[in-house]
């Protein structure tokens, strides 16, 4: 089996690349409804959000945007199986170089560094919006301070993290308002790990022989002990439904109420 088939088993057993179980996704799909339009999904993957829109909002069309080409492989064949070929376009394209296609909604899940971090994230999707438009956004941010264990695995650029408060204050700074705000769970973010380290484990059962095998060998490794001796309760992961507003940003409250 080919090294690339070896990358591909970390994401095998992965319904999401990110903490999001199915009721979580389902309710963010809920705040989103009614979709008329158009929904644009930057830096897409495997694109099995958008495909659940499509299949909540039957009226909507999709455009998935990424580099990933055995992601847009599978996001092809779950389309075509699940009966929405015909109603997603993807692309294999720069998400950062999206040309500002009219979109109703917006999804930017774990993407921010193809822009270089979230404010640059969020300012460049704000760019191509109408007052009124959605965006649903994934993002890290610090679920407690920091310690010195999360920064050594993690190596954060400076303010790369916020708290959850000051991750909601930066949106609203860049001309959104929130619609709602929901942060991944320990059993989320458990599934999530486990899945991806399962995938290379299974991957490695099958084909204990192979010449990458060490090397993913490692890989699994030194991930699984940066999550659990490293950021395990540390890093947290929330999904911020947000509308573009015309509306100036107002100084945020920090009242103890």
């Amino acid at each position: 089996m080919a090294d690339s088939d070896a990358r591909l088993a970390r994401y095998s057993l992965l319904d999401f690349n990110s903490p999001l179980s199915d009721q979580r996704a389902a309710d963010l799909i809920a705040g989103l409804l009614p979709i008329g339009g158009r929904v644009v999904d930057l830096g897409c993957g495997w694109a099995e959000l958008l495909l659940r829109v499509l299949e909540a909002a039957p009226e909507a069309v999709g455009t998935g945007i990424d580099h990933d080409g055995p992601g847009l492989d599978r996001a092809r064949s779950n389309a075509l199986t699940r009966g929405l070929a015909d109603r997603v376009e993807l692309v294999d394209g720069d998400a950062a170089q999206w040309p500002g296609i009219e979109a109703d909604v917006t999804i930017a899940i774990g993407v921010s560094h193809i822009w270089g971090g979230t404010r640059p994230m969020l300012e460049a999707i704000r760019g191509h919006l109408r007052h009124g438009d959605r965006v649903v956004v994934g993002e890290g941010f610090w679920e407690t301070p920091p310690t010195p264990e999360a920064i050594a695995v993690l190596a954060p650029e400076p303010d790369e993290f916020h708290p959850l408060g000051g991750l909601v204050d930066l949106a609203i700074s860049c001309g959104y308002r929130m619609l709602a705000v929901s942060t991944a769970s320990p059993d989320e973010w458990e599934v999530f790990e486990s899945r991806w380290c399962g995938g290379i484990e299974r991957w490695l059962l099958d084909h204990p022989a192979a010449p990458e095998a060490a090397a993913e060998r490692a890989t699994v490794d030194e991930h699984r002990a940066g999550w659990l001796h490293g950021y395990r309760g540390v890093l947290g992961f929330a999904y911020l439904t947000l509308v573009a507003s015309d509306d100036a940003p107002s100084a945020p409250s920090r009242g103890t109420h």
